[in-house]
């Protein structure tokens, strides 16, 4: 997708309404949903998070950044996710958080993002992490300057790429928590996003399908 076209969508994008968990449960693992519908919110004690969705040009075309996380003790290790992290104390909002992670994270300061959008929060229940995520663009060709401590690898998503249905697709795999897993996601190079991210890619596929 050209980016022009691209930043012709995004008055559209501010206007529309969220699918929200109806976008969220179509890449939802069946353990996830069944987890949502047996969880008490109120006697759980969240931690919280933010991630940016952050969405810039690269030789004129559309692209989405993601990350792979580095190896580390926690069900989130070698995972593909969005730049960001966890809310700190001194962290004046959600949106500072996740601007705050993806500068500490992939190198792109705060002034080099528009913040376009707030996207629909999700809850992460082996983590038990409440997710806020937000849309963001910088019109400019990025160069990223990944922490050699959390990324493993810099993911460039061209927008085309992801809203083509032959990069969806069902998988079975290990993880941190499960032997053998069949869950939905996306295929994305050699690499399988599944789980919180995934839900969070269905709802940015859907706003884009919605508005072009």
């Amino acid at each position: 997708m050209d980016f022009q076209y691209f930043l012709s969508l995004i008055p559209k994008i501010k206007k529309t309404s969220l699918l929200g968990i109806e976008a969220h449960l179509k890449m939802a693992p069946k353990d996830r949903i069944m987890a949502l519908e047996n969880i008490d919110f109120e006697k759980i004690n969240l931690k919280l998070a933010s991630v940016l969705i952050l969405i810039y040009p690269k030789n004129n075309q559309a692209h989405l950044v993601l990350i792979l996380r580095n190896k580390y003790d926690g069900v989130h290790s070698s995972q593909i996710a969005f730049p960001g992290g966890k809310v700190e104390k001194t962290d004046a909002s959600y949106q500072e958080t996740a601007l705050r992670e993806t500068f500490e994270e992939i190198g792109i300061a705060e002034n080099q993002i528009e913040m376009i959008k707030d996207f629909s929060e999700i809850y992460i229940p082996p983590s038990n992490f409440k997710v806020y995520p937000f849309l963001g663009i910088s019109k400019n060709e990025l160069q990223f300057l990944p922490s050699e401590r959390e990324v493993a690898k810099i993911i460039e998503l061209p927008i085309a790429v992801f809203l083509d249905d032959l990069i969806l697709k069902n998988k079975t795999i290990a993880t941190a928590y499960s032997q053998q897993l069949n869950v939905p996601g996306f295929n994305i190079g050699n690499h399988f996003v599944w789980g919180a991210t995934a839900m969070i890619l269905s709802e940015l596929r859907e706003v884009i399908l919605n508005v072009k």
